[in-house]
């Protein structure tokens, strides 16, 4: 277990209330511990297993609003990273495919739908993860269907939920003759300076 090995180590358990280096916490306890009311901060020498706001790393609908704003960002500093090409697509920073929010971006996606009428997309539910509710489109009455009807033919969910949709990716690269996602893994230990 990791309290083993953590053990075998030579740390020791101490209590909250103690100095201490690493403090192992659910979600909820390091958003509580961690939040702007408590007013604690970690330490240069603390660790902690889960660091507060991690889902905007995790979350989908998170991850597209925060590259976007990335993407803002270098733009606005000039910075050659945000250069476009002739289309107005970013050359650097293509890495993920044309995506939009909904509901609340629902007149944005539409507008660019009209403009690949031909083109399919991918829906998928912001906070849910194994593939659970996702569904492709390539008419917008399907959409307005499925928005109306509050529910996918396999899925459930309400209206309300936010959903990402992105243009799906026609020839994606396969292994095997089957698609496949490369996830990396990376430990965190600080986001100082950040």
């Amino acid at each position: 277990s990791v309290t083993n090995n953590f053990e075998h180590k030579g740390w020791q358990h101490v209590s909250a209330d103690d100095d201490w280096n690493f403090y192992w916490a659910g979600v909820g306890t390091a958003r509580n511990m961690f939040s702007v009311d408590s007013g604690h901060r970690l330490a240069d020498d603390q660790i902690i297993s889960h660091f507060p706001n991690h889902f905007e790393l995790t979350r989908k609908d998170l991850v597209v609003k925060n590259i976007k704003r990335y993407r803002k960002d270098l733009e606005k500093e000039g910075n050659p990273l945000a250069e476009k090409d002739h289309n107005g697509h970013y050359i650097h920073l293509d890495f993920i495919p044309v995506t939009f929010i909904l509901p609340g971006d629902y007149n944005l996606f539409a507008e660019e739908f009209r403009k690949n009428p031909n083109s399919t997309w991918i829906m998928k539910p912001s906070g849910k993860a194994r593939g659970v509710g996702i569904f492709l489109i390539n008419k917008l009455t399907q959409l307005k269907k499925w928005s109306r009807d509050g529910k996918t033919q396999n899925f459930a969910a309400t209206v309300k939920d936010s959903y990402v949709i992105s243009r799906y990716i026609d020839k994606p690269l396969l292994i095997g003759g089957k698609k496949f996602d490369l996830r990396l893994y990376v430990l965190v230990l600080s986001y100082r300076p950040l």
